[in-house]
């Protein structure tokens, strides 16, 4: 079975993501709001109400990597990939990037058609808690996005780890669902 008949809204979601428009989308690790990089970032700001500074984790294919950071990459972190660890790192243009590898055959499947990274950001408007529960997600989110794929709550859903690894000693900014080694994080 491929992946269109086994999630028949994917290639809603490719002709939605490729008009430069966000979708709400079960992911990897909880519910994210996704959109193509660059050209969904205004909208999906707007969603959330986040100021400009802050930038959103990018979704992106294994190999595209060292196209897209100047971050030297110590191996044991890149071999947890794809999985939930998310690295800031230090992008071609001298700007901080928050970068992951999905665990996801569906995000993984939209990254290769698309051929370019996708911005995932968690539900919720900016400083509120994270929402898992679809009731949640469609009263605060109704009619605001295009498409909202709604396979129910995703209770106790935990997002990914969230590892500054632009200088030494790494820094971890949020514990989630990936352990890093503490030899990693040591000076």
């Amino acid at each position: 079975m491929g992946i269109e008949e086994e999630f028949p809204w994917i290639s809603e979601i490719l002709k939605i993501l490729e008009s430069g428009f966000p979708v709400i989308i079960p992911c990897d690790t909880i519910y994210g709001i996704v959109g193509t990089v660059p050209d969904s970032e205004k909208l999906i700001r707007g969603l959330k109400g986040r100021d400009e500074s802050k930038p959103f984790l990018q979704l992106l294919k294994k190999e595209w990597v060292p196209d897209l950071t100047r971050t030297d990459i110590p191996e044991k972190l890149f071999d947890l990939w794809p999985g939930p660890l998310t690295l800031i790192v230090e992008g071609i243009d001298l700007a901080s990037i928050a970068i992951r590898v999905p665990n996801d055959n569906r995000l993984l499947y939209l990254l290769e058609k698309l051929k370019k990274p996708l911005f995932s950001t968690s539900v919720n408007k900016s400083g509120k808690p994270i929402l898992y529960r679809s009731e949640d997600i469609d009263f605060e989110f109704k009619n605001k996005v295009k498409l909202f794929v709604n396979e129910g709550d995703l209770p106790g859903g935990i997002p990914s780890t969230i590892l500054d690894i632009r200088q030494k000693p790494f820094m971890i900014l949020r514990e989630g669902t990936c352990s890093i080694d503490s030899d990693l994080l040591a000076k």
